[in-house]
């Protein structure tokens, strides 16, 4: 089976950090046009055995970006990311030329508040928006009327790749806040943050931020069961109005 060349990019990968054995970031270089809003994902894919194999992840660079970077977890089982880990600098992978989604920023829904809640790789679409937000700051294309919350949420520290970064953005702008959080902190005493699921904190910081449906637009990222506990806080603090709510599943949960 040969891929049509119309409908895919032979993306390059250019560099590639660890930051456990099963999570990782790479940035790949397209060769092409590839025009996204922050928040949309790009469907990536492999060809074996004759056989194409693709899924979609969301994208944690910026447009302006000259690579386009992506954060993954390794799922054992999975079809593809098994794959994307044994890629290294250099190899290639398929790309589709358009990218999809609608899990962008909402600055027209009439509420400058604009709370963020993730796990682990759930946090890649944030980053996206600070990345972009920060630079549009800089260059005074945007003056800070709309204020970022993000609640990170991860099991380990290791587990937040963008640590670093999204508490310097944090500590240098007064538009974006940052929370990110531990459930399991026993094998962490230095842990010096958050500790608790981010729906577990959610209740918390709200009130602290003095978030509620008629100031704030919520974002929720990642794990199903984050999603779900989330929403139903929220629907509870009067967030009932589903335009008021984004959620972008990282997958959808088996039955029960």
């Amino acid at each position: 089976m040969t891929t049509s060349d119309d409908k895919f990019f032979h993306a390059q990968i250019t560099r590639r950090v660890d930051f456990a054995p099963d999570l990782w970031m790479f940035r790949v270089r397209s060769g092409g046009e590839f025009k996204f809003i922050p928040g949309q994902y790009a469907t990536l894919g492999v060809e074996t055995d004759g056989k194409r194999i693709e899924r979609p992840y969301s994208i944690a660079s910026a447009p302006w970006e000259d690579e386009i970077e992506f954060f993954v977890e390794l799922v054992p089982e999975g079809a593809l990311t098994p794959r994307l880990h044994k890629l290294q600098p250099g190899d290639q992978l398929l790309m589709r030329k358009v990218p999809k989604g609608k899990f962008s920023l909402d600055t027209q829904i009439g509420r400058t508040n604009h709370l963020l809640i993730s796990t682990v790789t759930g946090v890649a679409p944030f980053v996206s928006y600070v990345r972009t937000l920060h630079r549009e700051w800089k260059e005074g294309r945007f003056e800070g009327s709309h204020k970022l919350f993000l609640l990170n949420g991860a099991s380990r520290p290791w587990e937040f790749g963008y640590l670093e970064e999204l508490t310097h953005f944090a500590e240098s702008v007064p538009w974006f806040t940052y929370v990110p959080t531990v459930s399991r902190p026993w094998d962490h005493e230095d842990w010096p943050g958050e500790i608790g699921r981010a729906d577990d904190v959610l209740r918390k910081y709200a009130d602290q931020w003095g978030l509620d449906a008629t100031n704030t637009a919520a974002y929720l990222c990642g794990h199903p069961d984050m999603i779900e506990n989330s929403k139903a806080i929220l629907r509870r603090r009067g967030f009932t109005d589903r335009a008021l709510i984004k959620e972008e599943l990282y997958w959808v949960p088996p039955h029960k």
